[in-house]
């Protein structure tokens, strides 16, 4: 197989990362057939021998805890202990898996046909794959996979039959048991399937949380999870769930296991399957439900080039290790083991702690391919580029992320010119490229006579498709990026009204990016030591100066938030309008808020139409008091508290996009007493 390094400099010398090799050069080469039914021989934890699916459900429903449980509910409803049992017993069928060898046999056959089509490698790190050999053998283990497309958890699957290692079994939504056929194939090559909300179901809780515990506690197959929860529509990391990782790491709190093994792994796309879904998802049209008819017309994705597909497996993390010093496991042994505990306050800061660190991990080991690098730049100049500019300013780039670490992959020894034409012709369908002129593009609209309210959705499509790539790579520009606007915010030099100012925005965009709580201190001298080693900045003791040299790279650093900081500004005005407009449905009225501000020449940020950022946004002003629900009857409304949200502007710097709507809303409001 082909071997390949890639480098990334955290510090003057080149440091070098895992090798990869590409997987699919030996596929190309040799039957798949053959391959699907050669000899698999993993080597499991302790040399168990796999357990079946019904001794597996015999196990959870004897089990001490969920006896305890059903007894309980027993009380607590009136049913008979039997009548209870019986329901747990059903819900146990709705949730487990049935491995089977044969069903996998069978998706490995078949992604084999469909990753050579789709792809033009697949790389994997070798280092990354012997040590999750190695920690199989020692200590359960959980996967922890990023999430950025369905093709996540099929790819894990296929890589471990593919190195001999056990198979995982995998969390998955209950919408895929709507695919018929596919979803019991699912099922057989080792999905459970969990409901998306089971609130205060204390039974179906015990149920899955005793079923999750007893395949850790007896190492029946490494268990895989996304720490995110769903696929992340913008590409950015998502606000980690600590749920199942508070049960994955119950057994060693109570003594059970003497260790776990959490794997972080990082999945990266040179171009993603989901792309136009994402963005029109993030502009309000319903996501497509799952059915195999969906699967089977989404074959046309076969024809296309989605480019490299790179996979890291990172280094084994103990729960050991990390809770040595920070939880006090005896508070476990004050009541039997079968009796359910929540996790005290000190465990639930620990889990949300080690689940950011985590997910900071998954960032850290993303592979980012040059099209992050043109993306970033095309969405900051949206009349366009020269060709000669284009290249310049992505080499500069580059060098800069490098020096921050990033973890790039650039062709040895290629012409900068060179490689932005081929990641050009890989994304074309994004872009206009006429004349020696580089500018996104709507070329999946129609080609029929649109209306100003048509022609804004298609090209927030575009704008948003290419938002998800520059998204890849906000992580190693984000702590530099937050002191840049905060220097610009503070108007002053001071080191401690420049830390407020950052500590201020971070705080704001905390629900935004992945921004591990308490870290803020060491998050500002990351972004100060960064800047000072690219020569931008000069931190003294009491102040921090820019050098001569500094204005442009300090310039891109704050157009890397402004999209961002533009959509924050329009939330609270936007919900406002919401208690005025009750008549309209909120989603579809956010649209032409932002599209007539838009269409007025003072705002140009399709970003700001992106729900998930108006999500975030509204989280973050709840949070800072800026919008408070109110409920009135049996409803919640939300009440706009206008001097916080004065303030807010005042300390960001108001932009004459705000003064703009304040006139727009008031027009509106009597339009609609006028209704």
């Amino acid at each position: 197989m082909a071997s390949r390094a890639l480098y990334s400099p955290r510090h003057p010398m080149l440091k070098k990362r895992d090798s990869f090799e590409d997987i699919l050069e030996e596929r190309r080469h040799s039957s798949d057939l053959r391959y699907a039914l050669r000899c698999y021989t993993p080597t499991l934890y302790k040399g168990l021998v796999p357990c079946k699916a019904s001794m597996l459900k015999s196990i959870v429903l004897q089990s001490d805890h969920l006896q305890y449980v059903i007894k309980q509910v027993s009380s607590e409803s009136g049913d008979s202990t039997e009548c209870v049992a019986e329901e747990a017993s059903l819900i146990l069928d709705e949730m487990a898996h049935r491995l089977q060898l044969s069903t996998v046999r069978f998706f490995v056959f078949t992604l084999s046909k469909a990753f050579k089509r789709l792809f033009r490698s697949v790389c994997v790190n070798e280092e990354g794959i012997q040590r999750l050999q190695q920690a199989v053998q020692e200590h359960p283990v959980v996967l922890l996979p990023s999430h950025r497309s369905y093709m996540d958890f099929l790819m894990m699957s296929y890589l471990l039959y593919m190195y001999d290692l056990p198979l995982p079994v995998i969390a998955a939504g209950m919408d895929f048991m709507s695919m018929k056929f596919v979803g019991e194939m699912l099922r057989m090559s080792g999905a459970f399937f969990i409901r998306r909300s089971f609130g205060g179901d204390k039974l179906y809780w015990a149920v899955f949380s005793e079923y999750v515990k007893t395949m850790l506690r007896n190492g029946y197959a490494p268990i895989e999870f996304f720490l995110e929860g769903t696929r992340s529509r913008t590409c950015k990391s998502l606000t980690p769930k600590t749920g199942l990782l508070n049960i994955v790491m119950e057994p060693f709190f109570k003594g059970e296991l003497f260790d776990v093994n959490l794997v972080p792994v990082s999945i990266s796309y040179e171009r993603i399957l989901e792309e136009s879904l994402y963005a029109r998802e993030l502009l309000g049209i319903p996501k497509p439900k799952e059915s195999t008819s969906g699967l089977l017309k989404a074959r046309r994705v076969l024809s296309e080039d989605y480019g490299s597909m790179y996979v890291y497996f990172g280094h084994p993390v103990s729960v050991r290790s990390l809770t040595e010093g920070k939880i006090t496991r005896s508070q476990y042994n004050l009541l039997p083991r079968c009796i359910p505990q929540k996790p005290s306050a000190d465990t639930h800061e620990f889990l949300n702690d080690t689940a950011f660190r985590l997910v900071r991990i998954q960032e850290g080991n993303m592979v980012l391919k040059p099209w992050v690098l043109i993306a970033t730049l095309l969405l900051q100049n949206p009349d366009g580029m020269d060709l000669s500019s284009l290249a310049e300013q992505t080499d500069w780039l580059r060098h800069l992320a490098l020096a921050f670490g990033a973890f790039l992959d650039w062709p040895d020894h290629a012409a900068c010119s060179e490689v932005i034409s081929c990641s050009l012709a890989l994304h074309r369908h994004l872009l206009s490229v006429s004349a020696g002129h580089v500018q996104l593009s709507v070329t999946d609209a129609p080609q029929v006579e649109t209306t100003p309210e048509e022609a804004v959705f298609h090209q927030a499509v575009v704008v948003l498709s290419c938002a998800s790539y520059r998204n890849q790579i906000l992580h190693v520009f984000l702590r530099p990026a937050l002191l840049a606007v905060a220097m610009q915010s503070a108007n002053s030099n001071r080191k401690d009204d420049v830390y407020n100012c950052f500590n201020f925005l971070r705080n704001m965009f905390s629900s935004e990016f992945i921004l591990c709580p308490g870290d803020s201190v060491q998050d500002f001298e990351e972004a100060c030591y960064l800047l000072m080693k690219r020569g931008v900045l000069q931190v003294l003791e009491h102040e921090i100066v820019m050098s001569a040299s500094g204005h442009s790279t300090l310039a891109f650093l704050s157009s890397v938030l402004d999209p961002f900081l533009q959509g924050y500004q329009v939330t609270p005005h936007t919900q406002c309008a919401n208690l005025i407009l009750r008549r309209f449905e909120i989603s579809v009225f956010r649209f032409l808020c932002v599209f007539v501000i838009m269409a007025s020449g003072r705002l140009k940020c399709y970003e700001a139409l992106s729900s998930d950022l108006q999500k975030n946004a509204l989280a973050a002003f709840l949070r800072l008091k800026a919008v408070m629900k109110v409920k009135v009857g049996d409803q919640v409304t939300l009440k706009v508290n206008k001097i916080a949200v004065n303030s807010l502007e005042d300390t960001l710097g108001k932009s004459d996009v705000i003064s703009h709507q304040n006139s727009w809303w008031s027009s509106m409001a009597m339009f609609e007493i006028a209704i």
